[in-house]
């Protein structure tokens, strides 16, 4: 008997690729919040963070922040790109059918990638430079909820792999 999620859905009615699609769904805040530390980095937006104490988004992404940019490159325009390339694989995926094959394996890997990202660049702001950048944290945030959907959406096509599998 299958389980219910309420009286309107129950849990066969869910797409096979959910996962993705709220994967997809979070690259959308992610890249307005990069693209909003981005302009802020350039210089084209007035911070709405004040410094108090540890919440201090100037010194962490501000144009001034040492850790900011990574050579040239700023880091929010990174974070941007990750973004972006996250959304369009996800969508190409229904116009390419190709990229199904691979498709979980690279999502885990790019997501894997964006929170260890996340996770060094968050390491930095509380060892080093003693300060948090909040839009910095939630970004944090949504690579580590996207890298978890995106490991439950491998494994949910690995297990589905395998029970189809001839014995």
């Amino acid at each position: 008997m299958p389980r219910s999620l309420g009286p309107l859905m129950k849990a066969d009615s869910l797409p096979y690729d959910w996962q993705l699609r709220l994967v997809q769904l979070l690259a959308v805040p992610g890249l307005i919040l990069s693209f909003y530390l981005w302009l802020y980095h350039s210089g084209n937006l007035i911070n709405v963070c004040t410094d108090s104490g540890w919440d201090d988004c100037g010194a962490v992404s501000g144009p001034d922040g040492a850790y900011s940019s990574i050579g040239p490159i700023p880091v929010a325009f990174i974070g941007m790109l990750g973004y972006a390339v996250i959304f369009l694989l996800i969508w190409l995926s229904d116009w390419l059918p190709r990229l199904d094959a691979f498709l979980p394996e690279v999502m885990v890997g790019l997501t894997g990638a964006a929170f260890l990202f996340s996770l060094a660049l968050t390491a930095l702001e509380i060892f080093v430079i003693y300060a948090i950048c909040r839009y910095c944290v939630v970004s944090a945030a949504i690579t580590t909820v996207m890298l978890i959907l995106s490991i439950s959406y491998l494994r949910s096509i690995n297990k589905a792999g395998a029970l189809s599998a001839p014995n």
